[in-house]
């Protein structure tokens, strides 16, 4: 298959390695030159061994986990006879082919790889993703030999898969025999969390001994070993290592330590290995020194009215309409209060958070930088003032670094109660959902009209869902099609029709 173009976009070089359902090649893009790998698959052999599922478990599970320590999935393909999916390059080889020729590694060179291995299965976990087949040949390496990124999903549980019917454990044996937990072993449900983690366990003690902790050649006698964990150190361990190993080969499930204690431990904090987000750190830190210089730009710092309302508005997103470039999550609300009192408000916030404020002379762009690093480095969230009327304000928080889920998280949770002394009104209130109020006999409904200029959208009220409303012919309606309004019970508001 070398040398054939797929679908005129990319051009086979050599082969990589070969599995149980088909091949992987090394090629490049037609159209622009990146080198990438191409699993190509054969739809019979899937089909003989009735491992649909698991291809499109692979599938899913690869298109819900972007991470910087997670192979990228880019593009599915697909013929009469093949499925081929195009994946990211990386020409280091696996880590099993690594310690298998070069031997044990030294703490602070497992450290590095141990960091990303546990940010990207911790980064998993935060999806609802499981992996159940983490080892050490499942675990490529860029040509660098500095970064790792985990692969193979095919063993994965996807959100709401495979749950069991009261305790939401799983009951699926699978994965490789010297990396599963005792309670796969013994053919028990189990919490596939648990069982990464316990696999985590097995990577790090092979990469700094050089040999798996479990091994015998009776299988019966190493199946018994990994029950009760019974393992020895070798001389060259540290203390540190041997506590910290000690706390996740643990063959109790509930008592073994979690993804947060493991990075918290004293071992994985020494010469902590930061690789994500550090320039925006640095960025950050700089600007506090030289007013609102190193902070992303925004514009334009104001808009008009009509934008501001249908900002507002339930189901629009004000990002759009004002930022070119910047992190698709967001909330905005509406304030009264001046720019000096949001300051304020914000600030003492994120003293309570512990983030670093950094800010612009005219606080009307701020910078918050979490303290503790997150699943994804660093949180940090820009805080910006738009004014939109003398007496009206509207600001907003988005995400410029850091775990989406956190993110969001943040908002829920601190964020709006924080800014209830300020906030007059969060997008989505003046619309369906929070802040929408319903009542017997009438319901309101938001009027949008390009000639109304006031920063506060009209009401009308609605003495029958489907009973139309004439309006001023003068007036020029957006949104849907036509020139009738009508009432949507389904969504409750009004849609007009040019």
């Amino acid at each position: 298959m070398e040398g054939k173009i797929l679908f005129r976009k990319y051009e086979t070089e050599r082969l990589l390695g070969e599995g149980t359902f088909g091949r992987v090649y090394k090629a490049r893009s037609v159209e622009t030159g990146e080198t990438v790998a191409i699993k190509v698959i054969n739809k019979e052999q899937v089909n003989k061994l009735s491992m649909e599922k698991q291809i499109k478990r692979e599938i899913s599970a690869m298109s819900l986990v972007k991470h910087p320590n997670i192979v990228e999935l880019k593009e599915v393909m697909a013929s009469k006879t093949r499925i081929y999916l195009v994946m990211e390059y990386l020409g280091g080889g696996d880590l099993y082919t690594k310690i298998l020729q070069q031997g044990k590694l030294n703490e602070n060179r497992a450290r590095k790889y141990f960091h990303q291995l546990t940010r990207a299965v911790d980064f998993c976990h935060s999806r609802g993703v499981c992996h159940r087949d983490l080892k050490l040949e499942n675990i490529l390496l860029h040509s660098n030999e500095e970064t790792l990124k985990l692969c193979d999903f095919g063993l994965a549980t996807l959100p709401g898969q495979e749950q069991g019917k009261a305790d939401g454990l799983l009951y699926t044996p699978c994965g490789a025999f010297a990396y599963m937990a005792p309670e796969i072993a013994r053919g028990d449900k189990y919490d596939g969390k648990k069982a990464d983690i316990w696999s985590c366990g097995v990577i790090l003690y092979t990469l700094v001994a050089g040999y798996p902790p479990f091994q015998d050649e009776n299988r019966r006698r190493m199946l018994w070993k990994i029950r009760i964990a019974e393992y020895e150190f070798p001389s060259w361990f540290s203390q540190e290592i041997k506590q910290l190993i000690g706390k996740i080969l643990v063959p109790v499930p509930w008592e073994r330590i979690t993804m947060e204690g493991i990075i918290e431990s004293t071992w994985f904090r020494r010469h902590e290995y930061e690789h994500d987000h550090n320039a925006i750190e640095s960025s950050s830190s700089s600007s506090s020194n030289s007013g609102e210089e190193g902070l992303p730009c925004f514009s334009p710092v104001s808009f008009n009215a009509f934008d501001f309302i249908l900002s507002m508005a339930s189901g629009l997103d004000l990002s759009g309409l004002f930022e070119a470039q910047r992190g698709k999550l967001g909330a905005t609300f509406a304030s009264k209060c001046s720019t000096m009192e949001v300051a304020k408000a914000v600030e003492s916030m994120a003293e309570r958070l512990k983030f670093v404020v950094r800010g612009g002379k005219e606080l009307k762009r701020l910078v918050l930088v979490g303290g503790k690093v997150g699943r994804k480095g660093r949180l940090v969230v820009g805080v910006s003032v738009f004014e939109v009327a003398p007496e009206v304000n509207v600001v907003e928080f988005s995400r410029w670094a850091g775990d989406s889920v956190e993110y969001m998280k943040l908002m829920e949770e601190e964020v709006r109660p924080a800014m209830e002394g300020v906030a007059w009104k969060w997008q989505g209130d003046w619309g369906p959902g929070r802040g929408s109020s319903v009542g017997s006999g009438t319901c309101s409904r938001i009027c949008f009209c390009r000639e109304d200029i006031s920063p506060l959208p009209k009401k009308i009220n609605c003495q029958n869902q489907h009973q139309k409303k004439q309006q001023p012919s003068s007036a020029r309606l957006v949104k849907q099609q036509g020139k009738a309004a009508r009432c949507a019970p389904k969504y409750n508001r009004v849609e007009y029709k040019d």
